[in-house]
């Protein structure tokens, strides 16, 4: 008895070794740029871009994206201003219920606009999808790459825009919202490109970029008292294409210019010795146990390869700096392994 109570006691360890010990290599899908990932009841509901219709991916692992089950949950009616070029979906469960943002057009980029779909099911790949329509302030400006969050009780929504209506450089712009598809406040710029390294547009020449300024991909990280804003600057077809961040405070006015302060270099930049160019366009989530943050990313294998469908996501763990800010280090080199998420069920 002693003997076989040896050998279950072996199994049992050697088994949560190997739990302990399951790890997984990026890029976690062979394409998708601008990804986004949410964890409820269990699951991370992941989608990207998929340029003609609206995706999401169901696991309980980040890890396995490869295997995961996925449906399409919208395809846009033709010939409508919302037909085409539906770029940086994300997926948020607010009051119950679930919404999906995304930027699309009529097939000019010129009119890129902000939407939303509206699901009451608990599961977003149950249950029926409804547009609920454009999400614009007064200005009606050109807008992408929306996203919402919610502080002291209030929600927000961030996006990149123009200016006014032709295409010359690229803002991180804040609102209030009065309800997930209405917005109630006037438009605020808080961020435009400033930095060197935000103006990128010339591959060939980093030396001497020209002037393509490019904010876009806001996307809020909290921690603390602190609100961290990350965004994607340069032009997304250059290897410069990183994140920057700004900073203020839970307890600010988010509405006021002045509350956010620009980091003066990138949070996360390309890596030649790691073979990772163009890392941008990100989303956060925590590990199933709640207990380690991470950063999910789209990133190129090669130079030159732009902003293309060879875009594939990758995700790491990141750190805190003793000031409170987040530490995202380097992109991981692909092939390299990486243990999952702590809690991560293991199959």
């Amino acid at each position: 008895m002693k003997r076989i109570l040896n050998v279950i006691l072996t199994v049992v360890i050697f088994s949560s070794a190997s739990a302990q010990t399951k790890t997984f290599t990026n890029p976690l899908l062979p394409s998708g740029a601008d990804p986004w990932c949410i964890y409820k009841n269990g699951y991370y509901y992941y989608t990207n871009s998929m340029g003609d219709r609206l995706v999401i991916w169901k696991t309980k692992s980040m890890a396995e994206l490869k295997t995961a089950e996925k449906k399409t949950i919208w395809l846009p009616p033709k010939n409508t201003k919302y037909s085409k070029e539906l770029w940086a979906p994300e997926l948020h469960f607010i009051s119950n219920k679930w919404y999906m943002y995304f930027a699309a057009d009529n097939g000019s980029n010129n009119n890129h606009r902000i939407y939303v779909l509206e699901n009451s099911s608990t599961d977003p790949l149950k249950g029926k999808w409804i547009l609920k329509g454009k999400v614009a302030d007064a200005s009606d400006k050109w807008a992408i790459d929306a996203s919402v969050f919610e502080n002291k009780g209030i929600f927000y929504i961030i996006w990149a825009g123009w200016e006014g209506d032709e295409n010359g450089q690229q803002n991180i712009y804040i609102a209030r919202l009065k309800n997930p598809w209405t917005i109630s406040s006037e438009r605020v710029k808080i961020s435009t490109p400033t930095f060197d390294w935000e103006k990128y547009g010339d591959l060939h020449d980093a030396s001497n970029p020209p002037h393509v300024n490019v904010n876009e991909g806001p996307e809020i990280l909290k921690h603390n008292d602190k609100i961290f804003l990350v965004y994607s600057a340069s032009g997304c077809w250059t290897d410069y294409y990183a994140l920057g961040m700004l900073t203020t405070s839970a307890n600010s006015n988010l509405l006021d210019p002045k509350s956010w302060t620009k980091s003066a270099q990138p949070v996360l930049k390309q890596s030649p010795e790691n073979e990772v160019y163009a890392p941008g366009h990100n989303a956060f989530f925590k590990s199933p146990d709640g207990k380690e943050d991470w950063i999910i990313y789209h990133a190129n294998s090669r130079p030159g390869l732009g902003c293309g469908k060879q875009r594939s996501p990758r995700m790491q763990k990141f750190t805190w700096n003793k000031d409170g800010s987040p530490d995202f280090g380097i992109p991981v080199k692909e092939g390299v392994t990486i243990p999952v998420p702590s809690g991560t069920p293991i199959n």
